[in-house]
């Protein structure tokens, strides 16, 4: 039987960054299509963001929520309420038309693997990974992945702590306003940025950009792409 983290499913530090691999410069990691959202998120003609038209190969299968048993659902929903981390990073781009690559990214970390591969298994996508300290952790940050699996399962088998709750529902608002192409314009991240404030409990100490970097790199892309 596996036995669900005690204390609060806080018995060790989280990871603080969703991927340390190096991939196209495209502003959503690896996105799979032009994302659309589910009908929860919204209208089914938003267009991609980055409103990029390149088709790539489908890593994964869309989630039928309905596939997956009530049990099976709210012990994994319990377990990321302890242990699961929704985040927004910021990694830097080569060009200067757009300075930011944006990723949305689902997290969660254990030092039991079994765990983790149930997470794989019946959210049919992510990928598994192990830090030097022996803790594995689970992940998502392909874009449609998240809009297609990760909060359909979430938006059925919901948490129960009112922290995970705002959190969840800023990622949301995150992948709606993406989705949108709303990050693509300075007043667009200056709202996202508003909102990443807000989620993780306005953990900074784990940001590795600050807002002032994030919007000063706008203004240097802006004037470099000028000068050209």
């Amino acid at each position: 039987m596996i036995e669900a983290p005690v204390n609060g499913g806080r018995n060790y530090r989280l990871m603080t960054d969703c991927s340390y691999v190096n991939k196209p410069s495209y502003m959503l990691e690896t996105p799979v299509y032009p994302p659309v959202l589910p009908n929860s998120l919204g209208s089914d003609n938003l267009r991609g963001a980055d409103n990029q038209q390149e088709r790539f190969p489908r890593k994964f299968m869309r989630l039928d929520t309905r596939k997956i048993s009530i049990s099976t659902g709210n012990y994994l929903a319990g377990f990321a309420d302890g242990e699961g981390s929704f985040n927004l990073f910021f990694r830097k781009r080569k060009d200067y038309s757009m300075p930011w690559k944006i990723s949305l990214c689902f997290n969660v970390s254990q030092r039991d693997k079994v765990i983790l591969t149930l997470f794989k298994k019946h959210l049919r996508c992510g990928t598994l990974r192990v830090r030097e300290d022996g803790v594995w952790y689970y992940e998502v940050n392909n874009f449609t992945a998240i809009t297609e699996n990760v909060i359909p399962f979430f938006n059925r088998f919901g948490f129960l702590s009112a922290k995970k709750k705002h959190d969840f529902a800023k990622f949301k608002e995150l992948a709606e306003l993406i989705s949108a192409g709303v990050h693509l314009s300075d007043k667009g991240i200056q709202k996202i940025l508003e909102i990443r404030r807000t989620m993780n409990d306005g953990d900074v100490g784990k940001w590795k950009y600050s807002e002032q970097d994030i919007m000063s790199n706008m203004e240097l892309g802006k004037s470099s792409e000028t000068t050209r």
